[in-house]
């Protein structure tokens, strides 16, 4: 299957200030599509629109933790308290989900979220099962668990609350600040191991960031949010996510400088995924904000996978592969060894877990 992306024609249509895309266009699992053309009659189809609003609907999972087997991950099992991201990366690889819902991983995906209010008591429950053993959950894996719209809904904060309660270890990653508000809860998990914080940067150039993950924290807060979880001794790391071969592949070695300076012990990379719907969102972004990089980009991009913009494969998919791909990922090495990162990491403990009560008849 090619990976040639082809947009539709004309003109990109207007950003909309806040959102990370500009088109939302339907999923691969739509019998049809639709684009909004100039007709000719002067009156140009955004004319008087309102502004997109973000909506909420109720997910009726019923688990919470989602379990997966892939040789790439450091984790077995994740929770998600959203499904949609209200942060807007363009770039995100989670966006080709909210075609499972017949929505779009374009406007849809950052503008009609959904939440799982219920997800501590679900939670809960899947703990109680006899069967549960205790191994580190991941939050944060698909959709961030401090988007915007958890500084309202606390769902993550309560999902934190059972974790504590029932001594279970845990890991966040996240690019908001906003999970300083949870200090108190993540210090409890620290004094007793069950807890570590990675945050992810892209970029250090503050335009930048803002163009590509228009609703996440600046840099500069992320930067000073490691810190201040580094002086409360909660484990922390930092995520140079997305690499973007390019554009932010030279940056490297000063955001693992940066986070360094700020405390952090720990560090991972990730280059640009461009799976599915992602690589015509991407590329209609390049043209937008950077057209005289975008060749080089998704070259490079291609250079990195064997020809194409994207190879799925375990062990290449969020590295590459070739010549190129190599040299990033030696820079990164000889980084962490010069900055002292990664070099000794305590697993999160297991043996403090105490499993939820279960139902208990009633006595009548």
């Amino acid at each position: 299957m090619s990976d040639t992306v082809h947009l539709p024609p004309g003109p990109n249509p207007p950003r909309l200030k806040g959102r990370g895309t500009a088109t939302n266009h339907g999923g691969r699992y739509e019998a049809t599509t639709s684009h909004a053309v100039d007709d000719g009659w002067g009156k140009s189809p955004d004319d008087d629109l309102p502004p997109l609003r973000t909506t909420l609907s109720i997910d009726t999972s019923r688990t919470v933790i989602a379990y997966n087997r892939s040789p790439d991950l450091g984790f077995d099992r994740a929770i998600n308290p959203y499904r949609g991201c209200e942060h807007g990366c363009v770039y995100c690889y989670a966006r080709p989900t909210h075609a499972y819902l017949g929505l779009s991983p374009g406007l849809d995906f950052e503008s009609r979220l959904f939440i799982k209010p219920d997800a501590p008591a679900i939670l809960r429950r899947e703990l109680a099962n006899p069967n549960y053993r205790p191994r580190p959950i991941a939050l944060g894996t698909n959709t961030d668990p401090y988007q915007p719209t958890e500084q309202r809904l606390a769902i993550t904060r309560s999902i934190l609350e059972t974790l504590l309660q029932h001594r279970h270890p845990v890991t966040i990653t996240t690019k908001s600040a906003r999970l300083l508000r949870d200090l108190d809860l993540l210090s409890a998990l620290a004094a007793e191991n069950l807890v570590s914080v990675a945050i992810s940067l892209t970029t250090l150039d503050a335009d930048l960031a803002r163009k590509l993950e228009p609703r996440a924290a600046t840099p500069s807060r992320r930067l000073k949010a490691l810190a201040q979880l580094s002086a409360a001794a909660i484990p922390t790391a930092v995520m140079v996510a997305p690499v973007i071969p390019a554009l932010t592949d030279h940056e490297l070695e000063t955001i693992l400088e940066s986070a360094a300076a700020a405390g952090v012990t720990g560090a991972g990379y990730i280059l640009l995924r461009l799976p599915l719907e992602i690589k015509q969102l991407f590329q209609d972004w390049l043209q937008c904000h950077t057209p005289d990089r975008e060749a080089h980009v998704l070259n490079a991009m291609r250079d990195m996978h064997g020809g194409r913009l994207y190879v799925g494969k375990f062990g290449e998919r969020m590295c590459g592969s070739g010549p190129r791909a190599d040299m990033l990922g030696q820079r990164f090495r000889l980084a962490c060894a010069r900055l002292r990162l990664n070099q000794s990491r305590q697993p999160l403990s297991t043996d403090r877990f105490r499993r939820p009560a279960g139902k208990q008849l009633s006595l009548i």
